[in-house]
């Protein structure tokens, strides 16, 4: 009897959840893969065209799409390294003997509280205005000048503006592993005499792989979907060398009224993402080490 009424009760919990979710996730998801299979224009009164795989063999023919195909693998590529370095680097200095570690804490995770948009026009204008400020009166302008308009530099002040934001969040998560490492195990290596290199890379780094396998898939996931920074920071800009799969597939759909072939492009890169995310967790999990 009891179980049965907790049976209930979660149902009454879980429906209006799932409710929701389903409203929200799977239905749109169902209607984005037939639309996959159309050709439309959005127009509601236009007639929708079944073409069948045909969107599919157009886009793997679309050289534009192809194109921020790969400078989404290359900005992934070094997100997935710089926050990574970064979020190590600060749990590390952050966890030590540091006076303001609270303080620094706070300074670090502050700029993950700044939304995409807001984020990204702060850092045009740091771009625009003080990197060139700071050229002109340092003599450095090979460096401090507007990233933003050079396309060989666009993608990476896409990929620093990321990292700046996703770093203090994988901190707080490095943070945690290191915290969950007992002092003992610690004292007892420097007893036999490991000094702080050997700690790190035979002790730390391997009892820190279940935080590794969530950064690593927020950082993965992060990347391959942004959108906001993108659009704010550079819309696709200069000479479309930094529209990457998100905003590709935004500009398919709302700019040149493709629904078919852009749902086509969203599905392809739902697969990609879901298998590289995939991918990544079981080889990290399986290099996890239990206490």
């Amino acid at each position: 009897m009891n179980a049965s009424k907790n049976r209930a009760w979660y149902a009454l919990f879980t429906l209006p959840l799932l409710t929701i979710f389903s409203i929200v996730v799977l239905i749109p998801f169902a209607i984005g893969i037939y639309y996959s299979f159309i050709s439309w224009d959005g127009i509601p009164a236009n007639p929708k065209v079944f073409v069948g795989f045909d969107n599919y063999v157009h886009i793997f023919q679309d050289e534009r799409f192809m194109k921020s195909a790969w400078l989404t693998i290359k900005f992934t590529f070094l997100a997935l390294i710089i926050v990574n370095v970064m979020g190590l680097a600060l749990s590390l200095l952050v966890t030590s003997k540091l006076r303001t570690s609270n303080i620094a804490r706070t300074l670090f995770f502050m700029p993950n509280l700044i939304g995409g948009l807001i984020l990204g026009y702060i850092w045009k204008f740091i771009f625009t205005d003080v990197f060139k400020y700071v050229g002109e009166n340092t003599g450095m302008g090979g460096v401090f000048f507007n990233w933003l308009l050079n396309p060989d530099y666009a993608l990476y002040a896409i990929a620093v503006v990321f990292a700046w934001q996703m770093a203090g969040y994988t901190m707080i998560i490095y943070i945690a592993g290191i915290q969950g490492i007992p002092d003992d195990m610690m004292e007892a290596a420097k007893v036999d005499g490991a000094n702080a290199w050997h700690r790190l890379t035979k002790i730390i780094f391997p009892l820190l792989m279940p935080s590794f396998t969530i950064c690593l898939f927020l950082t993965l996931s992060g990347a391959f979907k942004i959108f906001d920074v993108n659009l704010s920071l550079t819309g696709g800009g200069p000479i479309n060398s930094t529209e990457m799969f998100a905003m590709n597939i935004f500009n398919e759909i709302f700019g040149y009224s493709r629904y078919g072939i852009g749902q086509a492009k969203a599905i392809v890169f739902f697969v990609i993402v879901a298998v590289v995310t995939l991918v990544q967790v079981y080889i990290t999990k399986k290099r996890e080490v239990q206490m």
